[in-house]
């Protein structure tokens, strides 16, 4: 299956540090790939720079047939890349309708089907962002991703830190949206909740990409060695 996204053994750094050493990974169209490694291995660092909001060093990525490398981050997401960043990042003055609304783009993600898969957001839309709880907050940057109608959906640790009822909804949101065919980039270290969304996953560390296969197979000693678990 021809890949949707490809990078190719991208570098980047912060300034004169360096912090991505050989990335590699593709994500095909309808696929779910988890993303995965301990913190501070350069999970969120390779989302930054598939996005563009992190220049690249060395190596290319590919989206849809044009290269990224060149291209300001709104240009990159305008061709289909869907971003629900670490710490979810609502505008918290607007509602959740104006949340929503601000980013949409026609496609069959609109606000009854964002609310059909999250029904809380339906019955918060007069409700400022500011003013939602932890996972509401989430759910809203969930829905907002979805609004721009992506072809490939990047979600960065999208449970962390939420209660485990509200984990298990986002989740089984994520399968959802699967179910969909659209194609999903997953950053996470939640082994078994992965396994249940994710066709493969990538491992990384220091950096750089170390391990690569189905999801659902990673040893014990891949487990152990790159998640700590």
């Amino acid at each position: 299956m021809p890949a949707l996204i490809e990078a190719e053994r991208i570098e980047a750094a912060y300034g004169p540090s360096q912090a991505l050493f050989g990335v590699s990974l593709t994500v095909a169209e309808g696929e779910a790939v988890a993303l995965m490694g301990r913190n501070g291995m350069g999970k969120t660092t390779t989302v930054r720079t598939l996005c563009r909001l992190l220049p690249l060093k060395a190596g290319r990525v590919v989206f849809a047939g044009t290269d990224l490398g060149p291209l300001p981050p709104h240009r990159a997401a305008r061709l289909g890349i869907g971003l629900v960043p670490e710490g979810r990042r609502c505008f918290a003055p607007l509602t959740v309708a104006e949340n929503l609304t601000a980013a949409a783009r026609p496609g069959p993600w609109d606000l009854a089907r964002v609310t059909r898969l999250f029904p809380r957001l339906g019955e918060r839309m007069r409700q400022r962002a500011a003013t939602l709880s932890g996972g509401e907050q989430q759910m809203l940057a969930i829905g907002r991703a979805l609004m721009t109608n992506p072809r490939l959906l990047i979600l960065d640790e999208a449970t962390e830190g939420l209660a485990p009822v509200v984990r298990r909804e986002i989740w089984a949101a994520i399968a959802e949206v699967k179910r969909s065919s659209m194609a999903i980039l997953l950053i996470d270290k939640a082994l078994a909740e992965v396994v249940a969304v994710a066709d493969r996953a990538v491992m990384l560390d220091r950096g750089a990409s170390v391990w690569e296969g189905p999801a659902t197979a990673v040893p014990g000693d891949v487990a152990g060695r790159y998640l700590g678990v």
